[in-house]
C-alpha cells in the first residue's frame, strides 16, 4: 500500500508540472532576448517552489504521463504499482537498484497466483516499458527485465470469443425499434459488429466524424495512440444511425457526441460511457441467449475481424481497418484453418 500511495502522490505532482510546464513553455517561446535581459516582471509563471518542484519529478512519473491512451496507462500503473508493493520500493528513485533477481521473483510469485500467460506477460512488458524509459533518462544502468522469460501464450487463436452470424443479427434486431433508446441501441450495435470497432472508439465519435470521402460516407475514428483512421460506413449501420439521428433530433450538433444517453441527448450532451456499452450490451445479450459470461463490446470487434476474414478480406487491410500496429495482433482473430468443417475429420471414409 505505501508504494500505491507513493505513486499516486508522484501523479499528482507531476500532473501540477505537466500542466506549469505547459504555460511556461508558450511564455518562453514568446519571449525575445531582449526581454530575458530585463528584470523579472511582478507576476511570474512559476514561484520558486515550483520551479525546484518541476526539476524533482522523477523520471519514473515522466513516463507515466507520456503513455497517451488512457486504459493502457490505467492498466500499467496497476502492473507497476504491483511490483513496487511486492519488491517494497517506496520511493521512485529506489527504481535504480532493482536487479533482474527482483524480476525473476515478481514473475515466479505471479505464476505462483495460477495468472494467465497474456496477464504475466502484460505485466512483464509494462515493467520493461517503463524502464526503457529510466534508461533513455540515464536515471538507471540496464533494464533487468531484458532476458526474462516470458510464458508462451497457449494458442495463436484469440481468447475473446466472437459470435456466429446468426447471434450477430439477433443482437442488432433485438432492440425495440419504436422507441428511441432502442434505435440507439441498433446503431451502436450495428456500428460495433459492422466495423469491429474498439468500445473507447465507439463512445468516441461525433457527428463531425461522419464524412463523406471521394463519394464514400466514412468514420473518422481516433485510435489509441491518438492514432485516426477513416473506415468505410456500412449501408446497414449507415441505416441505424440514420433512424436513430432522425428520432433523437441531435443530427446538426456536429461537435457534440454521436451515441449519447437517452435521457440527455440534448446540444452539450456528453457521450454514451464505456460502462453504459457494456450494460446495452449484456441486456441484449442475455435476450437472445448469448452466455454472458465473459462476454463484452470486445466479442463484437473479434466477431467482426472474423466474419471479415472468413469471407476473404484481406488480413493486412484488416489490420489497418481494425488500427492494430502489429498484424501479428490480427492473426488472432484468423480462425480460418480452425473451421470444424474444413478439418480431415469429414474426409474420412470407410
Amino acid at each position: 500500500m505505501k508504494g500505491r500511495s507513493l505513486w499516486r502522490k508522484y501523479i499528482i505532482r507531476s500532473n501540477v508540472a505537466v500542466q506549469t510546464n505547459s504555460t511556461t513553455t508558450h511564455a518562453r517561446r514568446s519571449t525575445n532576448t531582449n526581454v530575458l535581459m530585463q528584470a523579472a516582471p511582478a507576476s511570474r509563471a512559476l514561484t520558486a517552489a515550483d520551479f525546484h518542484q518541476l526539476t524533482d519529478v522523477p523520471p519514473a512519473v515522466a513516463w507515466f504521463a507520456n503513455i497517451d491512451n488512457e486504459q493502457t496507462r490505467r492498466a500499467y500503473q496497476n502492473d507497476v504499482q504491483e511490483f513496487m508493493a511486492f519488491a517494497g520500493i517506496e520511493d521512485p528513485h529506489a527504481f535504480r537498484l532493482v536487479g533482474r533477481g527482483h524480476v525473476l521473483a515478481w514473475r515466479k510469485d505471479l505464476e505462483r497466483r495460477t495468472l494467465g500467460a497474456a496477464t504475466i506477460r502484460r505485466k512483464l512488458s509494462a515493467l520493461s516499458s517503463l524502464f526503457e524509459s529510466l534508461c533513455e533518462a540515464n536515471a538507471v544502468q540496464g533494464n533487468p527485465v531484458d532476458g526474462v522469460k516470458r510464458p508462451k501464450l497457449d494458442s495463436q487463436e484469440g481468447k475473446t470469443p466472437a459470435i456466429g452470424d446468426r447471434q450477430a443479427r439477433g443482437l442488432m434486431t433485438a432492440p425495440d425499434a419504436s422507441t428511441l433508446q432502442g434505435l440507439r441501441d441498433r446503431a451502436m450495435l450495428a456500428t460495433l459488429l459492422y466495423h469491429g470497432l474498439r468500445r473507447a472508439e465507439l463512445c468516441a465519435l461525433r457527428l463531425v466524424d461522419l464524412q463523406d470521402r471521394r463519394g464514400v460516407r466514412h468514420m473518422q475514428v481516433h485510435g489509441k495512440g491518438s492514432k485516426i483512421r477513416y473506415v468505410p460506413l456500412h449501408p446497414a449501420a449507415a441505416g441505424a444511425i440514420a433512424a436513430y439521428l432522425e428520432t433523437a433530433g441531435h443530427g446538426d450538433d456536429k461537435l457534440g457526441p454521436l451515441f449519447r444517453p437517452v435521457s440527455n441527448n440534448a446540444r452539450g450532451a456528453r457521450a454514451i460511457t464505456p460502462d453504459g456499452v457494456y450494460k446495452v450490451l449484456i441486456k441484449y445479450a442475455g435476450i437472445v441467449g448469448i452466455d454472458v459470461e465473459g462476454f463484452g463490446p470486445h466479442a463484437l470487434r473479434a466477431t467482426a475481424a472474423t466474419n471479415a476474414l472468413e469471407h476473404d478480406a484481406d488480413i493486412a487491410k484488416v489490420q489497418q481497418w481494425l488500427g492494430h500496429a502489429n498484424i501479428s495482433t490480427t492473426r488472432v482473430y484468423d480462425r480460418r484453418q480452425m473451421r470444424a468443417e474444413d478439418s480431415p475429420t469429414f474426409r474420412v471414409v470407410y
